[in-house]
């Protein structure tokens, strides 16, 4: 798919800017939140027996953390997948 030349591209000013990248970080702080959540829930036991991860544990958070990131990833691509669709669809509509 071509993207339009950068002069086609609305310029966005400071406080929409600000406003983009204050979003960006409150969904990677989401993500990483839920992440950490679900992966210690699935992979470290409630009750602590030591402070540091034994080897199963690290495993399995390494794993976790590598799937919850590709997955993330996918959905990210399908969803900016479908807005493109939508907004050719609109396009062609008016």
């Amino acid at each position: 798919m071509a993207t339009p030349p950068p002069n086609a591209m609305p310029q966005l000013d400071a406080d929409k800017m600000k406003l983009v990248q204050d979003l960006e970080i409150e969904m990677m702080t989401d993500m990483y939140s839920r992440l950490t959540s679900a992966c210690h829930k699935k992979c470290i036991a409630p009750k602590y027996r030591e402070a540091e991860l034994q080897k199963g544990e690290s495993v399995c958070v390494d794993r976790c953390v590598a799937k919850y990131l590709d997955v993330h990833e996918r959905i990210g691509k399908k969803l900016t997948e479908l807005s493109m669709r939508d907004q050719d669809m609109q396009q062609k509509m008016t």
